[in-house]
């Protein structure tokens, strides 16, 4: 006899519902007018207020009794219902198509700010050796 019992973390479902429509919490966080970090809290928050769970149900597509009672078979079958056989095993409408950001976009910010992060790294490195410097003078 299983002990296991259904999970009700709703953060849980909001998460794996916006993996599932390949949306990141960036992108969420803007349909929503929040930041990053909110999206992350809520995600990690067991419940969430009502209003806030409409709006979240809104950016996501899906309706509130649908975040609700999400589960992971749930969504395997919602999802094979969506199968094409005539269409050569591809799934119709597939949500890449809906990117809010270009990848490369991103790749370059990553890049300017890694070399902002080494830069300031480097300026640091140079005022410590003169502080070492000047101590070695003074002694």
């Amino acid at each position: 006899m299983s002990t296991l019992k259904k999970s009700n973390h709703i953060g849980r479902k909001i998460s794996r519902i916006r993996e599932l429509r390949d949306m990141k919490q960036e992108a969420l966080a803007q349909a929503l007018g929040i930041s990053q970090q909110t999206i992350s809290a809520i995600e990690n928050s067991e419940t969430i207020d009502d209003e806030r769970l409409i709006d979240v149900a809104k950016a996501l597509g899906v309706s509130v009794e649908a975040l609700k009672n999400f589960s992971d078979e749930a969504a395997i079958n919602y999802f094979n219902n969506f199968y094409d056989n005539s269409a050569k095993g591809q799934i119709l409408n597939n949500s890449c198509s809906n990117l809010t950001f270009n990848p490369i976009d991103k790749l370059m910010e990553v890049y300017q700010e890694k070399e902002a992060l080494y830069e300031r790294l480097l300026q640091s490195e140079k005022e410590r050796n003169e502080q070492l410097e000047n101590l070695l003078k003074q002694k």
